[in-house]
C-alpha cells in the first residue's frame, strides 16, 4: 500500500540560553500506509511532539524546522507558504491536543467551536456541519448528541470534553489526525471509554492517524506501529505485536520494564509509638449550611485515616472522589465542617488559626510543577524561601542547604541558579520535592505528583520516594489515580469514592480479591500491556459508567450505588452499607460479605504477579 505519510531526514534545532542553535530532532525518518496507526513514543524530550507538529509544519516558539522533507499525499508540507500553511491546518491535518481544558474558549458553545473549522476551510454549510457534528458526538459515545453542542467547556466533564475535541478534528475529514498524549490526564476508567470511542472512530472512518504517547500500555491498544524515539533520534521503527514481544533496542526493553511499577522494598515500620496523624469521622465541603449545619455541598464525609510514623499511605479514586480535599484539609488550606485531626495527638487546626511549627510540620507537594514554581525566580531562591521563613537561616546557610537539598533529589548544583522553565518536566518536581523537604517536615502530602510524567521519569521519582523515607524516615500521604504507582511504594491503601472511604487494606493484601466492587473495577481498568485488552475490557464494562455522584435519596447509602454491576436492589437501595473487616487485614464498605465478593471477583493474574 501507498504511503499517505513520508518523513524523510527531518531535523529540528532549538535556540538555548547562550543563543545557539542545539539540533533536537535528528535526522528521523518514517511512513504511515493510509489506514495505518502510527505511535510516537519516548520518554519526555524525546521529540515526539515536536516531530509530530513538524507534520503540520509547525515549530514551537524557540524552535525551527532546519531540514528535512515532510509529504502528506501530493503535498510537500515544509515548503507551503503561511497560506497554504493555513489551508493544509484543520483540513488536511488535524490536531488533538493534551489537554482539553486549556484548547477550548470558554465563552462559546461546544457546538460553536466543534464546526468552526469545516466554516473556515468551507468545507460544508453551517446546517450541514452541525448534523455532522451531532453524528460524531454520538460515533465518540458522547451523552444526550443532539443537545451537548449546546453546552460550554465547563459544563461537560474531562473526558467528554476530549472526546468533544476529537469530533473538532474529524468534522473536516481530513487525511491525518495527530493525537498528542489525549488520555494521559485522564482516570483509568475514563481513559477507557475514551480510548475505546477514539478506536472506533478512527476504524470506522479509515483515519490515518499519529498517537503521541509515552504510555506503552496505552498505545498497545491503539497503534499499528510503534517508532521509539529517544533523544530527538529513532531507536525502534516497528509493528506492535512484534515489538512487545522481541523489542530489538535496549531502550525499547527499558521503557517496557518502567511500564508496570515493580513494587519497592519498604523498610518495617516501628511499632508500639503513637501514630504520626490521626483523621477521625471527617467531613468537608462547601456552600451554604444545611439544616445540619454542613456544607451544602459535602466532598468528604466521615472519613477516618491513619499514618503511622514512617509510613507511606495511598489514596485512590477518580476525579472528583475527594483525595486532594482530603490533603487540603490536612494541610489546612481547607476549613473542616466536622470531626478531628491529630499531629502526635494534638489537634491540627486548620486556616490562620495553625501555628508556623504546624505548617512547618505538614508540607504540600502539588501535581503540576509547571505552576507550582515561581518561573520568575531561579531554584535556588525557590528553595531558599522555606529555609529562611521556618528556619532563620542567613544566606550562607541557605546556599549550604541549597546545594544539600538539591543533592538529596539527585539534581547537580549547578541547578541552582537556573528558572523552572529551563528544566524538564522530571527536574522540576524534584524541585517541587525538594521545596517541601526544606521545611524538614514530619509529614508530606504528594498530590498525582507522577500523573503528567512519562513511565521512565516516573519509575525515578518513585525511587526516589523511597529513598528518602530511608533515609529520613518521614511520613508521606501518596494521592493517584494510578493503582500500580500507589502499590510500588505505599503501605497501606485507600479507596476513596464521591467522598466515602469504600475500602483500606495494606499493599500486602492487594493481590487478591474480595475488592469493593469499585476497587474492582479500577483494578480492571489499568491497561495492560498487550494487544486486545481494550476490547475485552470494553466488552465487560459497564456501557457509559454514570459520573461520581452522590445518591440524593437516604443519607449513608452507598456512594457506587449507581455504577454498581453487583448491587442488591432492595438491600442496598435502601439500607447504609456495614464496613466489613477483611480476613488479610483491611475494611470494606459493601453489604456484599467477603466470601461473595471474592466469589463474584475472579483474581486478577497480572496484580498477583506483582505481589
Amino acid at each position: 500500500m501507498t504511503a499517505l505519510v513520508h518523513v524523510e531526514d527531518l531535523r529540528v534545532v532549538a535556540r538555548n540560553a547562550e543563543g545557539a542553535d542545539v539540533e533536537i530532532v535528528k535526522g528521523v525518518g518514517f511512513s504511515i500506509k493510509k489506514g495505518e496507526v502510527l505511535a510516537l513514543i519516548g520518554e519526555s524530550g524525546s521529540g515526539k511532539t515536536t516531530i509530530a507538529l513538524s507534520l503540520m509544519g509547525y515549530a514551537r516558539s524557540g524552535c525551527r524546522i532546519s531540514g528535512g522533507t515532510v509529504r502528506i499525499g501530493e503535498q510537500d508540507v515544509l515548503g507551503l507558504d503561511n497560506a497554504g500553511l493555513a489551508a493544509l491546518r484543520g483540513r488536511t491535518v488535524a490536531y488533538i491536543a493534551q489537554s482539553a481544558a486549556s484548547a477550548f474558549n470558554p465563552s462559546k458553545t461546544l457546538m460553536d467551536q466543534v464546526i468552526e473549522s469545516a466554516l473556515i476551510h468551507r468545507t460544508m454549510t453551517r446546517e450541514a456541519a452541525e448534523a455532522k457534528a451531532v453524528g460524531l458526538f454520538r460515533a465518540l459515545a458522547l451523552p444526550d448528541p443532539e443537545r451537548i453542542g449546546a453546552r460550554y467547556p465547563h459544563q461537560v466533564s474531562g473526558g467528554q470534553l476530549q472526546r468533544v475535541m476529537a469530533a473538532m478534528a474529524f468534522i473536516t475529514d481530513p487525511a491525518l489526525v495527530i493525537l498528542d498524549e489525549p488520555t494521559t490526564a485522564l482516570d483509568v476508567t475514563t481513559q477507557i471509554e475514551v480510548l475505546n470511542a477514539f478506536r472506533n472512530v478512527v476504524r470506522q472512518l479509515g483515519t490515518t492517524a499519529v498517537y503521541v504517547s509515552h504510555d506503552l500500555a496505552v498505545v498497545a491498544q491503539m497503534a499499528d506501529r510503534i517508532v521509539v524515539l529517544r533523544g530527538g533520534e529513532v531507536r525502534e521503527n516497528s509493528s506492535t505485536p512484534r515489538l512487545l514481544s522481541a523489542p530489538t533496542s535496549p531502550y525499547t526493553a527499558s521503557l517496557l520494564a518502567a511500564a508496570e511499577p515493580a513494587p519497592r522494598q519498604l523498610d518495617p515500620l516501628a511499632h508500639g509509638s503513637a501514630p504520626l496523624l490521626q483523621v477521625r469521622g471527617l467531613v468537608a465541603g462547601y456552600g451554604p449550611p444545611d439544616s445540619s449545619g454542613l456544607p451544602s455541598k459535602r466532598i468528604l464525609s466521615d472519613i477516618d485515616l491513619t499514618i503511622e510514623r514512617g509510613a507511606t499511605v495511598g489514596v485512590i479514586g477518580e476525579s472528583g472522589s475527594g483525595k486532594t480535599t482530603l490533603a487540603r484539609v490536612i494541610a489546612g488550606m481547607v476549613p473542616a465542617a466536622r470531626g478531628s485531626i491529630l499531629l502526635d495527638g494534638e489537634p491540627l487546626v486548620g486556616g490562620a488559626a495553625r501555628t508556623r511549627e504546624q505548617f512547618r510540620r505538614v508540607q504540600f507537594v502539588f501535581q503540576n510543577a509547571d505552576t507550582a514554581l515561581n518561573p520568575a525566580h531561579t531554584i535556588e531562591r525557590i528553595l531558599a524561601r522555606p529555609l529562611a521563613f521556618y528556619h532563620g537561616m542567613d544566606r550562607a546557610a541557605q546556599a549550604k542547604r541549597v546545594r544539600e537539598l538539591l543533592d538529596l533529589v539527585k539534581l547537580p548544583a549547578a541547578v541552582a541558579a537556573r528558572r523552572p522553565g529551563e528544566l524538564s518536566g522530571g527536574q522540576k518536581q524534584r524541585i517541587n520535592l525538594a521545596r517541601a523537604l526544606a521545611a524538614k517536615p514530619d509529614l508530606i502530602l504528594c498530590d498525582e505528583i507522577t500523573s503528567a510524567l512519562d513511565t521512565v521519569v516516573a519509575a525515578a521519582i518513585l525511587d526516589l520516594m523511597a529513598e528518602l523515607r530511608r533515609e529520613l524516615k518521614v511520613s508521606t500521604l501518596f494521592i493517584s489515580h494510578d493503582i500500580n504507582t500507589v502499590r510500588a511504594i505505599c503501605d497501606d491503601i485507600v479507596v476513596l469514592y464521591a467522598g466515602a472511604k469504600v475500602e483500606a487494606r495494606p499493599r500486602s493484601a492487594l493481590a487478591t480479591p474480595p475488592f469493593h466492587p469499585y476497587s474492582h473495577l479500577l483494578i480492571s481498568s489499568v491497561p495492560e500491556l498487550r494487544q486486545g485488552w481494550l476490547e475485552e475490557v470494553a466488552e465487560r464494562a459497564p456501557a457509559g459508567l454514570p459520573p461520581i455522584g452522590p445518591v440524593a435519596s437516604t443519607p449513608g447509602l452507598c456512594t457506587f450505588l449507581h455504577r454498581c454491576s453487583v448491587r442488591i436492589d432492595g438491600v442496598c437501595t435502601q439500607t447504609v452499607p456495614p464496613r466489613r473487616q477483611l480476613p488479610g487485614g483491611g475494611q470494606i464498605l459493601c453489604h456484599h460479605s467477603g466470601q461473595a465478593l471474592r466469589t463474584m471477583q475472579a483474581p486478577l493474574q497480572r496484580f498477583e504477579e506483582l505481589a
